[in-house]
């Protein structure tokens, strides 16, 4: 069910003092999406996440949900709900009586919170832990614990700042999983911030990249992996080689590099062991660093040792040329 909620940020800027964090950003997130914004430490995508919260004001700009400029409204007025990093659960209130605080303090009474709590915990699967206190429950609990908190409100938009960098790779994976559910069971907007590339590709409908205070592209993850539009979402996302081209700076993926007998000269620098396939980093003539993918089964037929002299091929037509 898509609820047709559209959020829109309109040459929004943030500055702190002389520090411009973001800067005249302007887009329009798609209805009922699953949206990660992806970026490096600084590139202003914890900033524009919190705007939309309203936990920061907007220094210029608007921030416009279902039509009408929330910009200035407090948090609670917004209709947008937000999950942090650090759950922030309170200590001393079982999981039902944290996840039913916010209808509390509306005024709802014990008996209608408690039902909506419970409806809550069913969706996110922990209703056996109700009655638990936080500490008696594990990272990954408490964090279905915060979520079923951040919806209990019914929000048209939920926000999540780095929700899965507290827990262990294995749960993280899960946990991605259980989000993404959650999203198309609510058909509700999910903006996301990130700083995993892998973790964006996995979840996202559309990545929004950021970087510099700007955003650099935003499209479909497959788009953003296959096209990048700049240098810099080419070296971010990784896989990527940025070579140059008869004089133009060009984007080519490493799973698309052969190692050979014939093409480009170049000496092997280093060599890496992945399970599926083996990095293989090797230096030109020219002096460009060039990386390959070699599927493992491939490479060990004919294993290269850093200081081993090989070629490297590709066909041109998967080369994808740059914006500057």
């Amino acid at each position: 069910m898509r609820t047709g909620h559209d959020l829109e940020l309109i040459h929004v800027t943030k500055r702190y003092g002389d520090t411009v964090a973001v800067r005249n950003v302007s887009h329009l997130f798609t209805p009922g999406s699953y949206v990660c914004l992806l970026g490096p430490s600084g590139c202003g995508k914890s900033s524009t996440l919190r705007m939309i919260a309203g936990h920061e004001s907007v220094s210029e700009g608007q921030i416009v949900l279902d039509g009408v400029d929330i910009s200035t409204l407090p948090p609670a007025k917004r209709g947008t709900a937000m999950m942090f990093q650090s759950y922030a659960l309170f200590p001393h209130l079982n999981v039902r009586d944290n996840v039913a605080f916010s209808l509390r303090m509306k005024g709802v009474g014990k008996p209608a919170r408690q039902t909506k709590a419970n409806e809550l915990l069913e969706l996110v699967h922990m209703t056996e832990y109700a009655d638990r206190l936080p500490a008696q429950l594990s990272g990954g609990q408490q964090q279905r614990v915060a979520l079923a908190r951040a919806l209990v409100t019914e929000p048209k938009v939920l926000l999540l700042d780095e929700p899965l960098s507290a827990l262990d790779p294995f749960l993280r994976i899960r946990m991605r999983a259980e989000l993404k559910r959650l999203q198309r069971e609510l058909g509700i907007t999910f903006v996301h911030v990130t700083h995993g590339q892998e973790e964006a590709l996995a979840l996202a409908d559309e990545v929004v990249v950021m970087n510099d205070a700007v955003i650099e592209q935003a499209a479909p993850p497959r788009e953003v992996f296959n096209a990048p539009r700049t240098e810099f979402v080419a070296r971010f996302m990784g896989g990527h080689n940025v070579i140059s081209v008869n004089g133009s700076k060009v984007a080519l993926r490493a799973d698309d590099v052969k190692v050979g007998r014939k093409g480009l000269a170049a000496t092997v620098v280093a060599v890496e062991y992945q399970g599926a396939s083996v990095s293989l980093t090797a230096k030109t003539e020219q002096g460009e660093e060039v990386l390959a993918l070699v599927p493992e089964e491939q490479f060990f037929k004919s294993p290269k040792n850093p200081g081993d002299a090989i070629h490297l091929a590709w066909d041109e037509g998967r080369l994808h040329r740059l914006q500057s």
